[in-house]
């Protein structure tokens, strides 16, 4: 799967760093060469012995070391791999590189790079969570940075959430989608539509939904992965942002719909986000007080606009393909069926949210496939294997037209 492939390994001075030998393993065991890079801090953690073993080449840690330039130049060593593997990546790695700081061996080499660079962050959910860290992976993705991870989990320290190093397993694999590209929507166009959408009643309070937006940004992602030159339209959400999409971040249902329409023509449109049906007709410039005369003529609704009903009615520019999702509590199926043909799109993929499916917020879904020739019940799954499992028929349909 990897054979002839040289991968360079740098592993930084994290907890997660005794993963690496791991990752070397498997690495190996695909067929691929491994060469790796040792920080001071990471040699607290795993030794250059232990890699030296795995890797049975030398193991690289000091910038100023004669032999080591002599033998293999910083540059050379930067430019001697088909790919540079960072895991695990610390927050304080990842600060370096978003700056172009180069004060060791590990962040010189990342510097001095042509080549396609993956890093597999590892630290404390607070550090995760902070905006400077934040901030930094925005501005590595925007330079086409590969992020794998990091995974939900309990942490060394005790905490639990966002922060665990992407296990070796998943980090080979996307090695190989990298290295061994299979891109069939190469050259097509995608548009993903995801999250809540916020309807203000004032400048406090708003009408919103439980979705975390999960799903649409894994349909996004694989449509990227799979080639296509994704759009993403997304409400408010606390996902990071996938690398190699255009994101463009709504808060409205109104905003949403004028910049998918602005994002024709494509030839595939995805609508995974739970658009609010309903606003204030009239939103409160000031906060509404508390009044005992305060009643439902002071929150006159009015309908949101239809968003998957215009794409699939576009009479110049309707995408090929229009999918939509029906979150249904109660007869799913049938529910889904009718939406496909009231809307007119494509598919319906229908999902059940009920109170204790944790469909919302949770990593799982389970999904009824509709078209207008056929249903399909697919199995629980995780909402990234959704997303792929969409893409192999997305992919099918589109070789058809």
């Amino acid at each position: 799967m990897l054979k002839g492939k040289r991968i360079l390994l740098i592993v930084t001075g994290g907890i997660a760093a005794f993963k690496s030998l791991d990752l070397v393993r498997q690495i190996r065991s695909a067929g691929g060469e491994v060469r790796a890079i040792l920080t001071k801090s990471a040699a607290e953690f795993v030794t250059p012995l232990s890699l030296q073993a795995l890797t049975e080449d030398r193991v690289y840690s000091d910038i100023f070391s004669l032999t080591d330039e002599s033998e293999m130049g910083h540059i050379q060593l930067s430019r001697n791999s088909d790919l540079i593997v960072v895991a695990p990546a610390t927050a304080n790695f990842l600060a370096k590189m978003r700056l172009g700081i180069c004060d060791d061996l590990a962040s010189t080499v990342v510097l001095a790079t042509d080549k396609p660079v993956i890093v597999a962050p590892a630290m404390n959910v607070r550090m995760w969570d902070h905006v400077a860290t934040q901030e930094n992976i925005s501005t590595l993705k925007d330079r086409n940075i590969r992020f794998i991870g990091p995974n939900e989990g309990e942490m060394a320290c005790g905490e639990y959430g966002l922060g665990r190093m992407s296990e070796p397993a998943e980090i080979v694999n996307a090695i190989q989608s990298i290295l061994k590209p299979n891109r069939p929507l190469l050259g097509k166009t995608a548009l993903v539509t995801a999250g809540p959408t916020r309807e203000p009643i004032d400048p406090v309070r708003f009408i919103a939904n439980r979705s975390s937006g999960k799903q649409g940004y894994s349909i996004a992602e694989a449509l990227a992965t799979a080639g296509a030159e994704t759009t993403l339209v997304t409400g408010p959400t606390n996902l990071p942002v996938p690398s190699g999409i255009r994101v463009l971040k709504v808060e409205t249902a109104d905003e949403m719909l004028v910049h998918c329409m602005k994002s024709l023509p494509v030839d595939i449109a995805v609508c995974a986000a739970a658009v609010a049906d309903w606003k204030v007709a009239k939103k409160s410039d000031q906060k509404i007080k508390k009044q005992k005369d305060i009643n439902y003529q002071n929150l006159s609704l009015s309908q949101n606009p239809d968003i998957l009903k215009t794409l699939s009615n576009s009479d110049n520019n309707r995408p090929d393909l229009v999918i939509g999702f029906a979150a249904e509590t109660e007869d799913i199926l049938h529910n889904g069926i009718r939406k496909q043909k009231e809307k007119n799109c494509d598919w319906i993929l229908a999902n059940d949210v009920a109170i204790g499916t944790q469909t919302f917020g949770g990593d799982h879904n389970a999904i009824h496939f509709i078209s207008k020739m056929e249903t399909e019940e697919w199995p629980a799954m995780k909402k990234e294997d959704v997303a792929r499992y969409l893409i192999k028929k997305i992919i099918d349909e589109i070789g058809r037209v």
